[in-house]
């Protein structure tokens, strides 16, 4: 996956740079099995916005340092786990260029997502995230000429809908970090996007790596003029937990791709909202309104009939290649 704490959204997204097969045939222990390691991979990812809110909101460590170390940690890990001599093998790309400008927005998606959920309740902030798939079908057109029918117009522009609920702008007083999420939802769009030109280029770990070398570099530029040392040992365990909790995620995530068709582990995907919500108010004590439960309710379900429009799409796909093939 990439080194963001989002997951990676379903539709016409590209899973093929993460994982090399989709089993459509998969058995349904692996289908069980696939769904138990999504549900566990977003959890981490809820467990690594709770760590960045707290260490951010009331431990006052800027979030320039706490960005940095969740790629200094995850980027630590990967050479921990490959071992030092498969470093230089990770430099080797042949879009150099690509995997900047991938790197870049997704730097960018995870610094303005920290930024946010300093100031809006993490519900706020994942119901927003969760438009990222939509948004990647809309740009899938212009950017990538593979445009959507009707009915994924429609799901599209549900989603928005639902996003305005969240927000309600002009109704209550519009935070700043709204844009802040917004932001990060736009960047991890076009994070995606690039990510699809970059399909079976080069292997995942380089496109991995990548990511994490340019966190780790341009993140240093400004974690270290504005580092606060940790106050407590507890908060050091956090800010080195946040690389272990993201890196964790992503790996689990890959393999439940690897178990099961994305159209059938995707929609668990949006788990991730309801552990958001225990661990805001386990953590915070805080719980969502109204509001925000009925947006992302609209969110999610435009998301999940997205899901259902690509497995459509790609059943009528199959059967057209069957059909040309048996009549040749």
């Amino acid at each position: 996956m990439s080194a963001s704490r989002f997951p990676q959204p379903p539709g016409a997204i590209g899973l093929g740079s993460e994982t090399s097969r989709f089993n459509y045939g998969a058995a349904m222990p692996d289908r069980l099995k696939a769904v138990l390691l999504m549900c566990t991979a977003v959890s981490l990812f809820s467990c690594l916005d709770a760590t960045a809110k707290y260490l951010g909101s009331y431990q006052g460590i800027p979030t320039s340092e706490i960005v940095w170390a969740r790629f200094l940690g995850q980027a630590l890990l990967m050479v921990i786990i490959f071992g030092p001599r498969s470093v230089p093998g990770w430099f080797k790309t042949k879009r150099p260029g690509l995997q900047l400008l991938r790197s870049l927005f997704m730097v960018a998606t995870t610094a303005f997502n920290f930024i946010a959920i300093q100031y809006l309740r993490l519900d706020q902030t994942i119901s927003i995230a969760f438009l990222a798939p939509l948004l990647v079908a809309a740009l899938a057109g212009p950017l990538l000429g593979e445009y959507v029918g009707w009915h994924r117009a429609m799901a599209i522009l549900s989603g928005f809908l639902g996003v305005l609920i969240v927000v309600r702008p002009g109704i209550v007083e519009f935070h700043p970090a709204f844009l802040a999420s917004l932001v990060s939802m736009t960047a991890y769009a076009l994070f995606m996007i690039v990510t699809r030109k970059l399909a079976g280029v080069d292997p995942p770990l380089v496109t991995l790596f990548y990511a994490l070398l340019v966190g780790v570099v341009a993140g240093g530029f400004f974690a270290i003029p504005e580092w606060v040392w940790p106050a407590t040992a507890f908060d050091w365990l956090l800010l080195l937990a946040t690389g272990a909790l993201g890196g964790l995620g992503h790996y689990l995530l890959i393999h439940a791709y690897a178990l099961a068709p994305a159209s059938s582990v995707s929609p668990f995907l949006y788990f991730q909202l309801m552990s958001m919500i225990g661990l805001e108010f386990l953590v915070f004590g805080d719980t969502p309104d109204r509001w925000t439960l009925i947006g992302s309710s609209v969110v999610i379900a435009s998301g999940i009939y997205l899901v259902h429009r690509e497995r459509i799409a790609h059943r009528e796909s199959k059967d057209a290649a069957m059909e040309q093939q048996a009549a040749s």
